[in-house]
C-alpha cells in the first residue's frame, strides 16, 4: 500500500501538460464545488483524477495507451465493478478542446 502512495507522488510530480491544463480547472472546484484528487491510489490502480463523492474517474490519455488497449479495458472493468464511472480523454483533446472536456466531466457529475 505505501508504494501505491510513493509511486502516486512520483506520477503526480511528472504529470504530463495535458494533467496540469485539466488539473489547473478541476483543483479551484470549477465544477459545481465538486473536489477532485489527482494521481489517487484506486483498487491498485493509480487513476488520473477522481472526484470520490460522484465516483467519477477521469483519465487522460497519450499515445501510450493505443498500445495498451487490453490493460485499460481490464483496468475500467475493476474500476466499474467497484461502482466508479471512468472518463477517458486523449491529451490532445484536453490541450485543444479544454471547454468540450470540462463541459463533459460536468454532464456526468450533474447526471449523478
Amino acid at each position: 500500500m505505501r508504494n501505491e502512495w510513493m509511486r502516486a507522488r512520483q506520477l503526480r510530480l511528472a504529470s504530463t501538460d495535458a494533467e496540469w491544463c485539466l488539473w489547473r480547472h478541476l483543483r479551484q472546484k470549477n465544477l459545481a464545488t465538486h473536489k477532485f484528487r489527482r494521481q489517487q491510489p484506486i483498487a491498485g490502480y493509480i487513476v488520473d483524477f477522481v472526484c470520490l463523492p460522484a465516483m467519477l474517474i477521469i483519465e487522460i490519455d497519450g499515445g501510450q495507451h493505443v498500445d495498451a488497449a487490453e490493460y485499460d479495458g481490464k483496468r475500467t472493468q475493476v474500476l466499474e465493478a467497484r461502482g466508479y464511472r471512468v472518463l477517458r480523454f486523449w491529451n490532445d483533446d484536453v490541450m485543444v478542446r479544454t471547454d468540450a472536456v470540462l463541459e463533459e466531466i460536468w454532464r456526468h457529475l450533474v447526471a449523478r
